[in-house]
């Protein structure tokens, strides 16, 4: 075994924990879109910070590594195209949340893109078991 390479249970182990933490992300993200709504609409709070614009573009950059090395590996391991296709819906829904002014536009393209990118993260762990 070369020096770099890792055992096969690792690679997996390490691949699964990639799914994970996709989908953790995911999570955050859509608690942070909600936190947003919430705070800025309700309360008229948080808003310089909520609503950066960087926030959003570190967002999407972590999902887009993310995803590309967990559901990129999965496939080429069990070879399903689902889990990558629901998976880059997602991520250009959330793309494009980025290019429209802040709003429910906004809003719900990030919301389903973040929901979708989740579920290409968990069909991706089924799919390797």
């Amino acid at each position: 075994m070369p020096h770099n390479a890792l055992p096969p249970a690792s690679r997996t182990s390490l691949r699964r924990r990639l799914d994970q933490l996709g989908i953790g992300l995911a999570g955050l993200c859509a608690v942070h879109c909600l936190a947003t709504l919430f705070l800025v609409s309700a309360l008229g709070l948080g808003g310089h910070f909520l609503l950066e614009e960087n926030i959003h573009r570190i967002g999407l950059l972590l999902a887009l590594i993310v995803a590309a090395v967990a559901i990129g590996w999965g496939l080429l391991r069990h070879g399903r195209m689902l889990p990558f296709l629901v998976a880059v819906v997602g991520l250009v829904l959330m793309a494009a949340a980025l290019v429209v002014p802040h709003g429910t536009n906004e809003f719900l393209l990030t919301l389903v893109g973040v929901a979708l990118v989740s579920v290409g993260h968990v069909l991706n762990l089924r799919a390797a078991r």
